[in-house]
């Protein structure tokens, strides 16, 4: 295909920058076809004197007014007729910073099957309201793709290819004004037609005129969502198949690599949502992202319907899970999370906390005794650790993964401080993290650490026990570091319960012993207890275990004398 291009500049009402985006164009060698969309006086004197056809300038005049759409693909038209290769789309507002237009060019060049679309950096000029939008509809695009390729969808600084630009106005009826830019890349996307990014930085100059009408314009946008969702449906097996060859995407298989899917900025909006608006509102607007990773998340969704299988097969319900259980599994994960943002966040609304009388972290607080507190993803630990920040309780450190979600855990110690206080990140327990463990616990603090999880390092730390009816592995750490530490270990949840929670400790070990000789088989006694009463409370409550990576067929690769070495280099490190 021979690389030929012309610039199409859409305007109604912009003139201002006009002539130094034209200039711009010309040093670049580019024709130029300026379609004026209807603009009114004095815009449309000013707009007609750019045209210059000595100097490969023109101006198109539509009346009337027909919107941003119709404006570009007329001039997509244009560029068929005349036997151009592409059409290079400026918007007139100024916005754009033309000095990425070599970038572009040169993208297009190198593969001039593709869109080639701008990736908006915004300096602090952008409004609030500006951004939030424009995040909004970065996550219904990515559902309506079923992919992560479209990073940005309202850039209005691209390289269209003619051909199948214009085969698909031809077919379909495309957003005709502030929903064209969106609707198009995702209808090109569908058609096979590769999307390639560079990043265009864009300001908002003050005084700058915006053809943009809130009410108008928002209600267009949200029926070309929904449009764009009900065509997604039809095209759901294609997009997946799609999907399948891009290894940027593919989900990993273990539960420290399957990261946060989403950006700072959406978890800050959704927690700016809850705050504002409450949980339900936070709720909805969160809902679309999730119905995206449900969809797009093969891996989570197989792990949770292995999970749920078995779930369903110990109740004898007589029957296999399906999506919609599936789906039920991620919503719980959802409103756990949002739960888990106002118990740190809402001092007006947090959730609702309800710990029996008697139980033993009261007794233990009375005494002044340091204790282990196994935990686990089953329910919201989160919630009670923010219930007992609250309580005259001794201080709780909480052994983290360093990785594990990042960028969560900092959006909620940015809002609250105190989330992050006596969090230590860990990616296994050497022998100076359990000395400062020792010291804690003896001066009365409380030390939890999650148990239902298998350590980073895997090369033998591990041991395997029964658990919904099959082999799977769990770390070794908690009872060998409970073994070291030599105080009282209990057992935490913190289960949903009438609209709140409800949490429940039980007493696991006095002090666990692992004696020289038998340290493998103590290990695995401890790791089966916990497993069964993890078994147990998952029964009863099945979709509140917050579990989306394969638990049971990762193979065990434990090594028996794995236990006895780790315990011997911390006995040493402690000393008498």
């Amino acid at each position: 295909m021979t690389f030929k291009p012309l610039a199409v500049i859409p305007s109604r009402n912009h003139a201002a920058a006009l002539g130094e985006i034209l200039a711009r164009i010309e040093r670049a060698g580019l024709p130029a076809l300026v379609v004026d969309d209807g603009s009114d006086e004095p815009a449309r004197l000013a707009l007609a004197g750019f045209h210059y056809p000595g100097r490969g300038i023109r101006v198109l005049r539509l009346e009337p007014n027909r919107g941003k759409g119709i404006a570009v693909m007329r001039g997509v038209e244009v560029a068929a007729e005349e036997g151009f290769s592409h059409v290079v789309q400026i918007d007139a507002d100024g916005q754009h910073d033309l000095g990425a237009l070599d970038a572009l060019l040169g993208a297009a060049r190198a593969a001039p099957e593709a869109l080639v679309a701008g990736r908006a950096v915004f300096d602090a000029s952008i409004p609030l309201g500006r951004r939030l939008g424009r995040w909004i509809t970065h996550v219904w695009v990515w559902i309506e793709t079923l992919s992560w390729r479209i990073k940005d969808s309202m850039c209005g600084f691209r390289v269209y290819p003619v051909a199948p630009t214009r085969a698909l106005g031809a077919r379909v009826r495309i957003g005709e004004r502030m929903d064209f830019d969106t609707d198009i890349m995702v209808r090109l996307f569908w058609q096979g037609v590769d999307v390639v990014q560079v990043p265009v930085r864009v300001v908002y100059p003050p005084g700058n005129p915006s053809n943009f009408d809130p009410l108008a314009d928002n209600w267009r946008i949200s029926k070309m969502h929904a449009r764009l969702f009900f065509g997604m449906l039809a095209r759901v097996p294609w997009l997946l198949a799609r999907r399948a060859p891009d290894r940027a995407e593919t989900e990993a298989s273990a539960w420290w690599d399957l990261g946060e899917r989403g950006a700072f900025l959406g978890l800050s909006f959704l927690a700016f949502v809850a705050r504002v608006f409450g949980r339900e509102i936070c709720r909805a607007a969160a809902v679309p992202a999730l119905l995206y990773f449900f969809l797009t998340g093969a891996e989570r969704r197989r792990a949770s319907l292995d999970y749920l299988d078995r779930v369903f097969r110990a109740l004898g319900a007589g029957r296999r899970a399906t999506w919609r259980d599936s789906w039920r599994h991620h919503m719980s994960f959802l409103d756990m999370a949002i739960d888990k943002f106002a118990a740190w966040t809402d001092t007006r609304r947090p959730p609702a906390v309800a710990a029996p009388a008697g139980q033993p972290l009261e007794r233990l607080a009375r005494e002044g005794s340091g204790a282990l507190v196994l935990v686990s993803h089953l329910g919201n630990i989160d919630v009670a650790r923010a219930w007992a920040a609250g309580r005259r309780y001794p201080p709780m450190t909480v052994l983290v993964h360093t990785r594990h979600a990042l960028r969560f855990n900092a959006l909620l110690a940015r809002l609250n401080p105190a989330f992050a206080q006596n969090l230590v990140q860990v990616t296994e327990i050497g022998p100076d993290t359990a000395l400062a463990l020792d010291e804690r616990v003896r001066r009365g603090e409380w030390v939890f650490m999650a148990a239902d999880r298998t350590p980073v390092s895997v090369d033998g730390r591990v041991v395997v026990v029964p658990f919904l009816g099959e082999a799977a592995r769990f770390s070794q750490g908690p009872y060998v570091l409970g073994g070291l530490l030599g105080c009282p270990v209990l057992l935490m949840f913190c289960l949903r319960d009438k609209g709140g929670y409800r949490i429940v400790v039980e007493d696991f070990a006095d002090r666990i012993a692992l004696p020289r000789g038998r340290r493998s088989e103590a290990v695995r006694d401890h790791a089966a207890r916990y497993a069964a009463r993890l078994e147990a409370h998952c029964l009863a409550a099945p979709f509140e275990w917050n579990n989306f990576y394969d638990f049971w067929h990762r193979g065990d690769g434990a090594t028996p004398a794995a236990v006895s070495a780790q315990a011997r280099s911390f006995e040493q490190s402690r000393g008498p």
